[in-house]
């Protein structure tokens, strides 16, 4: 017995894994190297050239080439010219996301908590206008709003247009657009993280004298808070950038700084003045994610 009780604890036991060794180690690293070489190629030196287009001396063009000599002036120009377009653009952004929002956000409840049997098929309806691309979407709208359009013909009976009111070729149809066109990318976060909200929270807080109003804002919008911040930002972020839904179905009047900058770049092959809209652009876009997800105090988010 007194041999026994000198016999370690862990005898007749496996040793614990040691550290990876040689080749082991390396393995994570090794998985990672396409993704890492995928985004060097695509992404960051793509980037790296737009900055130093963005450089240029805009006197010179295509034709004769552009000198790189450090125009930082070209940020202040472009923004200058095209501040109207810039605020346009945000300003189309954040309507279109309130509307988007008060149809995803009980939508996605009803999906989550309401549908049973019909969630399937619920998704796959707000899914779906996403497998037809995103072009003739928009053109389908165009015909929609079109003057002579059924739509417009029942709003003028009825007397919520004048005889010479349209839809089509106005900000309303513009922001109409990108509330449709980028709805999925607002509701299928928001689906997620309330399809995993348990109903016994709400029947506690029903219980403790919670009125719904009040057991939505202490318990159901807080626990949806990931999927809200994530869904916003998928929504706001290609919105404001986006610039065929102002294409198609806006005017001059109503364009964005993405028609601006796809105007630079394709039609008066002013690269430097492009190359510039399009960091001023992602520096405004960055600023204000950073700004709202500070707000938001959404560290599990990051």
């Amino acid at each position: 017995m007194s041999a026994l009780a000198h016999v370690p604890a862990s005898a007749g036991q496996p040793a614990p894994p040691g550290p990876p060794r040689g080749r082991n180690r390396l393995l994570p690293y090794l998985l990672l190297l396409p993704g890492a070489a995928w985004l060097l190629v695509f992404f960051v030196l793509p980037l790296l050239q737009l900055a130093a287009a963005s450089l240029y001396d805009p006197s010179g063009s295509l034709a004769t080439g552009y000198a790189m000599t450090g125009e930082v002036g070209n940020y202040w120009d472009a923004l200058s010219a095209y501040w109207p377009q810039f605020a346009r653009s945000f300003v189309y952004s954040a309507i279109a996301l309130v509307l988007a929002l008060l149809m995803g956000y009980p939508l996605a409840y009803a999906i989550a908590q309401k549908a049973g049997r019909w969630k399937n098929l619920l998704l796959v309806a707000v899914v779906a206008p996403m497998f037809t691309s995103f072009l003739v979407r928009t053109l389908a709208w165009k015909t929609i709003l079109s003057d002579n359009g059924a739509l417009v013909g029942l709003l003028r009976d009825v007397h919520l247009l004048g005889a010479d009111g349209r839809l089509l070729a106005t900000p309303f149809a513009v922001v109409l657009g990108l509330t449709y066109n980028f709805l999925p990318f607002l509701v299928l976060p928001l689906y997620a993280s309330l399809e995993r909200l348990d109903p016994r929270l709400l029947e506690a807080a029903s219980d403790l004298y919670a009125s719904p109003l009040r057991a939505f804002r202490r318990v159901t919008l807080p626990l949806s808070m990931p999927g809200l911040i994530a869904g916003t930002l998928l929504f706001f972020i290609p919105a404001t950038g986006d610039y065929i839904n102002a294409e198609l179905l806006g005017t001059p009047n109503e364009y964005m700084i993405g028609n601006v900058i796809d105007s630079a770049f394709l039609v008066r092959l002013d690269y430097p003045q492009g190359a510039a809209l399009s960091f001023l652009l992602m520096a405004a876009i960055l600023a204000i994610v950073f700004v709202y997800l500070r707000k938001a105090g959404t560290e599990e988010v990051l």
